[in-house]
């Protein structure tokens, strides 16, 4: 074999090294450079997390326009309540004493009612009638829950409310309401105590 033929093949040996070097830093470079981006992505995930511990709290600051609206809507609600209370009860009054013939808390001397008049009154203050203890009772409960969206934190407001209405009906009659309107309270109060043992509260009367 020539020297030249032998020159030739180391030659071609170191260049093929050189190669394999090259390619195995490259590769080592490589693998270097995804681990340093793993660890970047890594220390991003824990970077937000501690910027997140360390940002400042929170306050909260009460919307005082906002109570103060909500005081008066439930105001506002309680005072509607009694007046329709106040006004049932009347009413049913003086349905209950036309349908007695009883007048004489309106006028002096003898009031005559005619026939067709108490006829309709009595049908009225039937059991089942309008002005009955049931379909009036049952009225002023359907307004509470109207008037408190069903809220059953509202209910001891609404009976209070209702209360009050009672009250204010036996003001403008002038005394004691007849026995139906009597029922009637001692009906709206039962319902009440149901609603607010649905609700898993305790009743006060």
């Amino acid at each position: 074999m020539s020297v030249n033929g032998i020159t030739g093949a180391a030659n071609t040996y170191d260049v093929y090294q050189a190669s394999l070097t090259t390619n195995a830093a490259k590769t080592t470079e490589e693998n270097t450079s995804d681990k340093t981006s793993e660890k970047k992505d890594d220390s991003g995930v824990v970077y937000e997390a501690s910027k997140a511990g360390t940002s400042a709290a929170k306050t909260y600051t009460q919307n005082t326009d906002l109570v103060n609206k909500l005081k008066a809507d439930a105001e506002a609600h309680t005072q509607q309540l009694q007046n329709i209370v106040q006004q049932l009860m009347t009413k049913q009054g003086q349905t209950y004493n036309t349908a007695n013939g009883i007048w004489s808390f309106l006028a002096s001397g003898d009031f005559t009612v005619d026939a067709a008049t108490k006829a309709q009154a009595q049908k009225d203050i039937s059991e089942d009638g309008y002005w009955g203890v049931k379909q009036t009772s049952d009225r002023i409960i359907d307004f509470a829950t109207a008037l408190t969206g069903g809220d059953p934190d509202k209910i001891e407001e609404m009976r209070e409310a209702f209360k009050k209405g009672y009250k204010m009906a036996e003001k403008t009659w002038g005394g004691e309401l007849p026995d139906i309107s009597k029922q009637t309270y001692d009906a709206v109060m039962e319902k009440f105590d149901k609603l607010a043992e649905d609700a898993g509260l305790t009743t006060s009367n």
